[in-house]
């Protein structure tokens, strides 16, 4: 066994998830975590999300200061213990400096029971050579931490491209995980020796049924925005490809995309946060009260501003006619 192999053993000892979700984050005011209403979404996509970043994109994570994230994870963190979800903070900044100062912030977080390691992007700037791209995020990894790599060039505006990541995997045995975001899966389909790295596609286009191995595709698994709201179908895909049913996982993930492009339009002009976030909100807003949405307050975004009544009755019909809404939902 590798020791790549036998660090991913200790810290998935029941096998790396292949669902895995950055979580939303809910807000009872600006800045301010909802406690209960966290715990109840982590409780309701527990049974098939056994593996969350915290704070990704999608949890607006990219505004959070370091007193932010360190609020949400003590919620956040103990909550996943209970129910046997492993832990990735994400380290979401957008220099090496900062990148570095966070982690030493959260040292203390590192042996917690539920955490399983950290995420990072590269630093940010289209400028950037591969070899200064590389450089920084060997820094990052010589600090000892269990890390995965997250491409996502919408704002980093640079790839690591698939040498570069094939070259970090070979000097660090702590690289466990590679998340692609991009859209083109350059590193994926390149076919390139990671060493056993995990790897997982978060893009949301481009389908989901083509990408798992089961299917002849390149990755491990998905750590996926719409898996707050779509783990049971996403659960279901993955089964349907393992069992060899593909012309159904296909259907499955064609109407599951046509959904999830939808919803994204529905937020798409709005001039707060951002389109993972506002989406997920939207539907997870629906899937939480059910037929009963609009007679709660829409959501909160970090920043305190309130998503429009508007967006969540096109959620609400978006959900209905595709038969996903509940009647009555998990936070009823």
């Amino acid at each position: 066994m590798t020791r790549r192999q036998q660090l991913q053993s200790q810290q998935f000892p029941s096998g790396i998830p292949r669902l895995w979700c950055p979580t939303l984050t809910h807000f009872s005011a600006a800045g301010a975590p909802d406690k209960k209403r966290i715990q109840a979404h982590m409780q309701d996509i527990s049974p098939r999300v056994r593996g969350i970043l915290v704070p990704g994109s999608t949890g607006e994570g990219w505004e959070m200061n370091d007193t932010d994230i360190r609020a949400l994870l003590a919620i956040v963190l103990d909550a996943a213990q209970e129910l046997g979800i492993r832990v990735l903070i994400g380290i979401l900044k957008t220099n090496l400096e900062e990148v570095l100062t966070c982690l030493t912030a959260m040292e203390g977080l590192r042996s917690h029971p539920a955490v399983a390691g950290c995420t990072v992007c590269p630093p940010k700037g289209s400028e950037l050579t591969q070899v200064m791209i590389h450089s920084g995020l060997a820094r990052v990894l010589e600090q000892g931490w269990p890390t995965a790599l997250y491409q996502l060039p919408q704002v980093t505006q640079n790839e690591m491209a698939p040498e570069t990541v094939a070259l970090l995997a070979q000097e660090f045995p702590n690289f466990i995980l590679f998340k692609d975001t991009s859209g083109t899966d350059q590193v994926a389909l390149s076919h390139v020796d990671l060493g056993g790295v995990f790897m997982v596609r978060g893009a949301e286009k481009g389908g989901y049924a083509a990408w798992p191995r089961g299917a002849g595709g390149p990755y491990d698994g998905f750590l996926l925005s719409t898996a707050n709201v779509f783990s049971r179908q996403l659960d279901e895909l993955q089964c349907l490809v393992d069992d060899g049913r593909l012309d159904q996982a296909r259907m499955l993930s064609m109407k599951l995309e046509r959904v999830v492009e939808q919803a994204f339009t529905i937020v798409a002009k709005f001039p707060a946060g951002n389109a993972f976030a506002n989406a997920n909100k939207v539907l997870d807003h629906c899937m939480a009260y059910g037929e009963r949405s609009m007679e709660f307050e829409p959501p909160l975004l970090y920043s305190g501003e309130k998503l429009p009544s508007g967006f969540i009755e096109s959620g609400l019909n978006l959900l209905r006619e595709n038969e996903y809404l509940p009647q009555c939902g998990y936070y009823c």
